[in-house]
């Protein structure tokens, strides 16, 4: 009846705990203390079942442990439990045939007590029991009580890898929960950013276009009315330079992993400056999720290169870029109205950099006429 209570003990101590980790620490000492033994290791088996992965031990202290070095790996007469998992009991373990001996610094051992420790059908370690105290041998009552303890024990492993299973699982689905609201907040200020630059910038510049062209006109005949438009003109640019400077901070304030439409959109406001007229931009996808640094840099590359080739040779009054990303490949579209790719600087150093860009990434760069317009065509695969 006590052999019993300490065993119903050993199971509540090895049960105590949910996580395979804490279940494991406990087993270790609660075999220990069931039969008496001054020493007790878990082996672990590796997946491929011919070694042991892991191996906690009670008994040895830390210093002891220290001075011994490597644990063991499964050879010997631990290797006999993997190679044939039956309970194994010695009185004198050193006399084994299939014992190595001790390194430096191990305590001495003599009597043994193995026993495989079950899941279903497969054996996920061996208990290893050394040294009975107060006697020279394990007795076949200690061995029935470890085997009983390792059927145990392999049920509460089991259960408490199925925890941990379900616990990261749990923490996964957490993470893909906090990654997809993250996104979404991405998306909604792309989304605001684009609405901003493709429509309300787009409604006040053109706005004030058709008020520079009323105060040429009342330049000679009503030069007081044409100062005051000139200074409403003056109100509109300043407003949609406030706007930019939002739709750049939208894009900042995203925790993204690469700020594409801030890079792009600086761009375009730089070539605006040059061509005297406001390019057309518009971004679809979600790019500062999709895009990694590296193509950022060559996106943003390819489009300063267009630009300028449209500043420099084109006499465009009009221009349009397209980004698309998607899952699969970022690509950049530039339309202008200017002159054909013949005297567009279609073979210049320009578009060499910008072909090389996309073949080094597996991608494609063609140069176009439709419709009297000229397009730049650059996509690449996203990784």
């Amino acid at each position: 009846m006590e052999r019993l209570g300490h065993f119903v003990n050993a199971v509540l101590g090895i049960g105590e705990d949910v996580g395979l980790t804490d279940v494991l620490g406990n087993l270790v000492p609660a075999a220990r203390e069931l039969v008496g033994a001054r020493y007790a290791a878990l082996g672990v088996l590796a997946d491929d079942g011919e070694f042991l992965a892991e191996f906690l031990h009670d008994g040895v202290d830390q210093d002891t442990a220290v001075r011994i070095g490597r644990l063991p790996q499964g050879h010997g007469l631990l290797g006999l439990l993997i190679s044939d998992p039956q309970p194994i009991r010695l009185r004198d373990l050193t006399t084994h045939p299939a014992s190595y001996g001790f390194p430096e610094h191990h305590p001495p051992m003599r009597s043994f007590l193995g026993v495989p420790v079950r899941i279903g059908d497969r054996v996920f370690g061996n208990l290893y029991l050394t040294d009975k105290i107060d006697a020279g041998e394990f007795t076949a009552e200690d061995e029935d009580f470890t085997v009983a303890l390792a059927s145990v024990a392999g049920m509460v492993i089991e259960n408490a890898r199925l925890y941990d299973e379900s616990q990261a699982k749990a923490v996964s689905l957490e993470r893909a929960n906090r990654e997809i609201e993250r996104l979404a907040v991405i998306e909604d200020r792309e989304r605001i950013g684009r609405e901003l630059h493709d429509t309300i910038v787009q409604r006040i510049f053109s706005s004030g276009m058709t008020l520079q062209a009323v105060a040429q006109a009342c330049e000679d005949t009503r030069p007081d009315v044409a100062k005051r438009i000139n200074e409403v003109i003056d109100d509109l640019d300043q407003t949609i330079r406030q706007i930019r400077t939002a739709i750049f901070s939208l894009d900042t304030a995203s925790d993204t992993t690469s700020d594409v439409r801030l890079s792009l959109l600086r761009v375009v406001a730089e070539a605006s400056r040059l061509l005297d007229f406001e390019p057309e931009l518009s971004i679809e996808g979600p790019v500062d999720a999709l895009v990694p640094h590296a193509v950022r840099d060559d996106a943003v590359s390819v489009l300063r290169e267009a630009l300028t080739n449209v500043v420099r040779h084109a006499e465009a009054t009009s221009v349009r870029v397209r980004v698309v990303a998607d899952a699969d490949s970022l690509s950049l579209e530039i339309t202008d109205n200017g002159v054909g790719p013949d005297e567009h600087a279609s073979g210049g150093r320009g578009v060499l950099n910008m072909r090389q860009r996309a073949s080094r990434r597996g991608g494609s760069h063609a140069i176009r006429r439709e419709d009297n317009r000229t397009v730049v065509w650059w996509q690449v695969p996203l990784p």
